[in-house]
């Protein structure tokens, strides 16, 4: 699942705008991240980044059943 869910971040990332998310973990089901901020994002609040990424990641990957901002 780790191969999918790296995937899906890639295509992901784009849409995030100054925004990055690297993936630390995936087990269960359960995918942790971090995410990054760069000082030329677009004026997306995090919180709403996070909630976008985490709705297209489960999307493309429904085995996903949380994921964890670390």
């Amino acid at each position: 699942m780790r191969e999918k869910v790296e995937s899906a971040i890639e295509k992901i990332r784009s849409s995030l705008r100054g925004i990055d998310i690297i993936l630390i973990d995936v087990k269960e089901g359960i995918v942790k991240v971090h995410i990054f901020t760069s000082a030329c994002a677009s004026g997306v609040p995090q919180e709403i980044a996070f909630e976008t990424f985490e709705e297209q990641l489960k999307k493309q990957v429904p085995e996903v059943k949380e994921v964890v901002a670390i």
